[in-house]
């Protein structure tokens, strides 16, 4: 006969029946040996029974009690069932309360004293708010306490009265704050930062739009018109004010070097008071998708910037078409048929003259009936083309009759099948800034060579004609932007998408959680010319790490946990700790977190072997607990025997005296109650993808380690999302109400505020670690209901992405 042991499995139900939730029951069962207790006390004491429920609560005190069962001795049954009355009839109503009567029955015999027990395990304490408030004020008086600067030591130093031991903190923390309103006035309330908003922001550059490329520029109205009147009517359509576009093509995602580009056309306009269209150059529908247009928009807005409209190129295709028939009618266009290799000969493959094509000069009545041939289909893709008879004699290639549309066999996602034929690039651009009256084309130094063609367009239909200026595009060495070459990174699994936080998309950077105004703040410190900016990315990390060292709230966090056991502490031994979420932003607020006797620190932080030059934890060596009430001293520890490693350590809590360490180290308490540590599922810590600055190969490089993370986490998590939410939705509003008209199409994509914000808005410093934020693989299930508990829920994981490390890394320059 075999019998088979019990498996966590087996517990679950058993527990889930006396109240305990489903996440708390795998918990009590993934100790084999507590379980065991739990069940035994569930059978013997009829736990489950369905006429006397315990309901969660009281669950919760049953297992803490079977917990403490396995560290005590000589707590029989008769004992047992002492405390399980206790709990039933709620005079024990905590898990520290629990823990105490079990430790009192331990050393005592039945009958129990109920006089002392009572007196010792809290049972019935009560306390009225003037008892509390004259402790407060004795307190105050013997520590001579200054000022509300005082606060967190104060409530800590009342909490640790003994008298106080079963007090409610809650009580406490009130009584200090009204006695410290009663002593030394109200508190001044801290001044929260100014949210700014895109046209503030700009306004705030004036160096970068008012100086340099950017302060050069042409005011409205003083770009050259073959006509006077071009320029009287484009000024009365924009009354004076400066119109600029962001013109993306979508068929991929932005990255970081467009973000240089949506801040200067964006800010150049805010920055004079005028308007920014987004606008989609949609004229290649075999490369274009849905999900890009939805993504351009939100990275627009994410970034912090409102288009005045949305607008497309195929809007305009019906205006582009009746000016293409003009274009031929003035004999400036013609339909040619050659193929592309012989379209390239005759451009002379741009290192030779030009010759003219032999359908040059072929009739203006031709041409145009041939147009309408391809418009209704007739020609397959290739096999004809609308080219600008521009001058063959300049040197600039950009006038060497460029195509202006050519037949495409695929359906468009906004036009469908309309359309056969579809404009280029050359020929779109300069024609829809005319419609939309810009009166600033800004572009990259790329379309230098465009300007004449573009200029010789609007000119040639005696149109407004706008002023191209071009800027230098930004390049971050050591990463790739090019389309196709992330799409083949993709596709062979050298990153998991497009949004792989090694890549620099701005999908990417922001689910690594950079925030924003941190790429604002590198594009508006790198300056606007006309040269190119070749940027190391260490100087881009190091914005990032600039702007979140004063905005980021920092939490004790340990990557590579190593328990220690503080021996001259009891078991039961619990100090709420106050701690500022950063020390000098003071508007971030306060956490208050658990010290324990268990706490963790980190690996790295003790070795077995001291030096002199080695200041942290050693066998017999004393080290100061970061923002902890006393230093510790390693008195000795243990070691896993299949490993040899250390596994624990026992400290000494140096509570008494003055003793000042030479180094502090990072620490997070167990404590169930309140939730501590927070255990991260994964930590990523990535690693520069390629080796080079001009990248040539892919090094992926993941790393997860079991990190710790200190128990403010989860009010900050909470209160992080919801002021994004509100943020984004106030600026959502503001925008609706000032935009002038509707946009032009009902089917543009719809992004919304809650868009906007993912949970990489949730970021911290990891004191003495790193920077992070929470990655969107993970699952927060407080985050989804306001009125849940701010702590783990189950079936939570928690997956934290390093946004920056704290300084820079060794070898990499600025």
């Amino acid at each position: 006969m075999t019998t088979s042991a019990a498996t966590p499995d087996t517990f679950i139900p058993l527990f889930r029946s006396i109240g305990l939730s489903q996440s708390k029951a795998a918990e009590a069962a993934k100790n084999a040996k507590s379980a065991a207790v739990l069940s035994n006390l569930i059978r013997s004491h009829d736990l489950a029974s369905e006429s006397d429920p315990l309901g969660e609560k009281r669950a919760v005190l049953i297992a803490a009690f079977a917990v403490q069962l396995t560290k005590t001795q000589n707590v029989e049954d008769p004992k047992q069932a002492y405390i399980v009355k206790a709990v039933r009839e709620e005079k024990l109503k905590s898990v520290d309360q629990v823990n105490v009567a079990a430790k009192y029955l331990e050393t005592h015999s039945l009958p129990v004293d109920e006089t002392e027990f009572n007196e010792i395990c809290g049972v019935g304490f009560t306390i009225t708010s003037d008892q509390l408030d004259a402790s407060v004020k004795e307190y105050i008086q013997s520590n001579t306490i200054a000022g509300w600067a005082n606060l967190g030591a104060v409530i800590s130093g009342v909490k640790n009265i003994a008298a106080f031991r079963w007090a409610n903190p809650l009580e406490i923390k009130n009584a200090v704050e009204r006695v410290f309103t009663q002593t030394f006035g109200a508190k001044e309330a801290a001044k929260p930062k100014a949210k700014v908003d895109p046209a503030q922001r700009a306004k705030s550059r004036k160096v970068v739009f008012e100086e340099g490329f950017l302060g050069a520029l042409h005011k409205p109205g003083e770009n050259p018109q073959i006509k006077p009147e071009l320029r009287e009517t484009h000024l009365a359509a924009t009354g004076g004010m400066v119109y600029t576009r962001f013109p993306p093509e979508p068929n991929g995602y932005l990255h970081v070097g467009h973000c240089k580009a949506i801040f200067v056309d964006f800010g150049y306009a805010a920055h004079h008071g005028g308007r920014t269209y987004l606008r989609f150059d949609d004229t290649n529908p075999e490369k274009e998708e849905g999900r890009y247009f939805t993504s351009i928009i939100e990275v627009v807005r994410w970034l912090g910037f409102e288009p005045w409209k949305i607008t497309y190129s195929s809007d305009y295709f019906d205006q582009l078409y009746q000016l293409a028939i003009e274009l031929i009618k003035r004999d400036k266009a013609y339909v040619c048929h050659c193929s592309q290799e012989q379209m390239k000969a005759d451009r002379g493959e741009k290192v030779a003259a030009p010759r003219a094509c032999i359908h040059r000069d072929r009739p203006i009545e031709e041409s145009l009936t041939e147009f309408l041939k391809m418009k209704d289909g007739f020609y397959r893709p290739k096999e004809a083309f609308l080219r600008m008879k521009q001058d063959l004699s300049d040197p600039n290639p950009q006038m060497w009759d460029l195509t202006a549309y050519r037949v495409l066999d695929a359906h468009h996602l906004r036009t469908h099948d309309k359309w056969k034929i579809y404009p280029t690039y050359d020929y779109t651009h300069c024609l829809v800034d005319s419609f939309e009256n810009i009166s600033h084309s800004l572009c990259t130094t790329e379309f230098v060579t465009s300007r004449q063609s573009y200029d010789w367009l609007c000119d040639a239909l005696e149109v407004y004609k706008p002023k191209q200026s071009e800027f230098g595009r930004l390049n971050v060495t050591g990463t790739i932007n090019s389309k196709r070459k992330i799409l083949q990174l993709v596709n062979e699994g050298y990153v998991t998408g497009w949004d792989d936080p090694r890549l620099h998309t701005v999908i990417a950077l922001r689910r690594r959680g950079v925030p924003p105004e941190a790429i604002l703040s590198f594009v508006s410190t790198l300056g606007v010319s006309t040269a190119v900016s070749n940027i190391q990315i260490g100087r881009f990390d190091q914005t990032i790490r600039q702007y979140l060292e004063g905005t980021a709230p920092r939490l004790l966090m340990v990557l590579r946990p190593l328990k220690v056991t503080i021996e001259n502490l009891p078991e039961d031994y619990v100090l709420m700790v106050e701690k500022p979420l950063h020390p000098k932003v003071p508007e971030l607020g306060m956490s208050t977190i658990p010290f324990t006797r268990t706490i963790y620190i980190d690996a790295d932080d003790f070795r077995l072997e001291d030096s002199k030059d080695y200041f942290r934890l050693a066998p017999g060596k004393t080290v100061g607990l970061f923002q902890g009430p006393h230093p510790i001293t390693c008195t000795s520890y243990k070691t896993n025997p299949s490993t040899g490693q250390v596994s624990e350590l026992i400290c000494r809590l140096e509570d008494r005296g003055n003793l000042k360490p030479k180094a502090y180290i990072q620490w997070v308490a167990e404590h169930a109650p309140s939730g501590s540590p927070v255990r991260v599922d994964e930590a990523r810590i990535f690693y520069p993808l390629f080796k080079s600055d001009n990248p040539l190969a892919a090094v992926p490089d993941f790393t997860a380690d079991g990190p710790m993370v200190g128990v403010g986490f989860w009010p900050l998590a909470r209160e992080s999302v919801k002021n994004a939410l509100a943020e984004s939705r106030a600026r959502a509003e503001k925008s609706k109400a000032e935009r002038a008209e509707e946009l032009l199409d009902p089917d543009t994509p719809v992004v919304t505020p809650e868009q906007l914000v993912g949970k990489e808005c949730i970021r911290f410093q990891g004191l003495r670690v790193a920077y992070f934020a929470v990655d969107s693989d993970s699952r927060l299930s407080m985050l989804d209901n306001e009125d849940s508990p701010c702590a783990r829920g189950q079936g939570d994981y928690l997956v934290l992405n390093r946004i920056v490390s704290l300084k820079e890394d060794a070898g990499k320059g600025a």
